[in-house]
């Protein structure tokens, strides 16, 4: 049984990388050699799709945060799309979702104008 599936599906310099399953201490060496491969094989934006992640730990935040900082060094960025209430929590309670714009959908991810970066100014 595969605990995570992980699958990539480049457009010129996005690429949209979709996680499946369970992202922890055991799989979540296989999500960064996806996205090492990804980044530097020339993407700029990655959106980083979660909405099929079951579980999310320690291990895999950072494997997200260690590809943001590759991303960001590179003049990239990375997009987190999740809609799963369970994980937007995590990411919420981590505060990952302060440092990493977190979209609804793929086409959110990419929209040019940042409309879905989060505001905590509230």
């Amino acid at each position: 049984m595969e605990l995570l599936r992980v699958d990539r599906d480049d457009r010129g310099t996005d690429t949209v990388v979709t996680a499946a399953g369970q992202l922890d201490v055991a799989t979540a060496g296989k999500l960064r050699q996806v996205l090492m491969e990804v980044q530097y094989g020339g993407t700029r934006q990655v959106a980083l799709d979660l909405d099929s992640v079951e579980f999310l730990d320690s291990f895999g935040l950072g494997v997200i945060v260690g590809g943001l900082k590759r991303a960001r060094s590179h003049g990239g960025d990375i997009v987190l799309v999740c809609s799963r209430e369970r994980i937007r929590h995590v990411l919420s309670i981590t505060r990952l979702d302060e440092i990493v714009r977190v979209a609804a959908s793929i086409e959110e991810a990419f929209a040019a104008d940042g409309a879905a970066r989060p505001s905590h100014a509230e």
